[in-house]
């Protein structure tokens, strides 16, 4: 897992400094352009490079769990999407949320109701993983939500190019590509609690002064302060991610992941829409008058920036309230590093090793 995180933590280095550069050249459609290319040599490299690890077998594709998932998690994905632009009191927005709880519940109760569920949510039933995935969650609307709201900051108040407000995230997302590996093998030695609890307070340390932020803050700063979030997120993502699959028995492994990448998915949906929807309305609320803006041009473009700048201060104080839950929410964690089923093992093999021992 931590070898993994390498790239999870490079995709990011790479994607906003290079999607910047493309905007300021070229056209946001060209974004989806490049898509294409990559997608095709995975598809292609799939057949050869992937191979079962886990042993696998036929399972029934149940249509109408595939109809109700679609339709209740594409709703909720799509409501929690448009609140920064239509605000939570729009029809479409409330709309779209209602269908989409709607469908999820009903395809959460059939799933129950099935022998063999299409998404097992009795993975649920193991604390450990519901603790870890809970956590990831969290954390995950902490990173991609201020990962959304510090280039907007960048470019809006400090008139950085969309390059430019890329690239001052690249140590970031390098800091967690290089901490992965070592935090995968901390984990092995200390177990999960003792980095994530240390994660979560280095997230909310670097996190905090972001609060405090104005039009004048060196952009060095916040460099520095994201790779000190990007390090803690590193000490938290994967040690929790693991942690929560080795608390499953194997059969229950690949329900697990699909879970958890779920419930990331939506998470991060939810922390983004609203990060940027108090951003939009404590900006909106703090604007000067229009007439300010014919009678006293300056004082409007003062009182303008003041008010975008307390947009994003209570922006990042909802960020601040993720980390400090996400803390509290670390310390439930075990600390063991051992997966449920390698114990399993262990024991049946001390036992039997015992077993033929008495019988000699």
């Amino acid at each position: 897992m931590g070898l993994a995180g390498i790239v999870i933590g490079l995709a990011p280095a790479i994607g906003p400094t290079l999607s910047g550069w493309v905007i300021d050249n070229w056209t946001w459609r060209d974004l989806f352009g490049m898509i294409i290319p990559i997608v095709a040599v995975v598809v292609i490299a799939s057949f050869w490079i992937m191979h079962s690890v886990l042993e696998t077998h036929k399972e029934p594709l149940d249509l109408l769990s595939v109809v109700l998932s679609t339709i209740g998690f594409g709703s909720m994905l799509y409501g929690f999407s448009s609140v920064g632009d239509d605000g939570w009191g729009s029809t479409i927005v409330l709309s779209t949320l209602a269908i989409g709880f709607i469908f999820v519940g009903l395809f959460i109760w059939r799933q129950l109701k099935m022998d063999d569920p299409f998404l097992n949510f009795r993975v649920y039933k193991s604390k450990e993983f519901t603790v870890s995935a809970i956590l990831s969650s969290v954390v995950n609307m902490a990173m991609v939500g201020v990962e959304m709201v510090i280039p907007l900051y960048l470019q809006m108040v400090k008139g950085m190019s969309a390059f430019h407000s890329g690239l001052t995230l690249l140590a970031g997302a390098l800091m967690m590509g290089i901490m992965s590996p070592i935090t995968g093998r901390a984990f092995d030695r200390f177990g999960a609690k003792r980095l994530a609890t240390m994660g979560m307070f280095l997230l909310t340390v670097g996190t905090l002064p972001f609060v405090w932020i104005t039009k004048d803050t060196s952009t060095l700063y916040i460099v520095l302060l994201y790779a000190l979030r990007m390090f803690g997120i590193a000490m938290v993502m994967m040690p929790a991610t693991t942690a929560g699959m080795n608390a499953l028995p194997l059969n229950m492994i690949s329900h697990g992941t699909a879970v958890n990448n779920t419930q990331r998915q939506v998470a991060s949906s939810v922390g983004t829409a609203i990060l940027i929807s108090v951003l939009t309305n404590v900006t909106k609320g703090q604007m000067p008058a229009k007439h300010v803006l014919t009678t006293n041009p300056l004082s409007y473009a003062n009182g303008a920036i003041n008010a975008t700048l307390s947009g994003y201060h209570a922006a990042f104080w909802i960020a601040v309230g993720f980390c400090v839950v996400a803390l509290v929410i670390s310390f439930f964690l075990k600390g063991s590093n051992h997966s449920v089923h390698l114990a399993d093992k262990s024991a049946a093999e001390e036992n039997q090793a015992t077993t033929e021992g008495g019988a000699a």
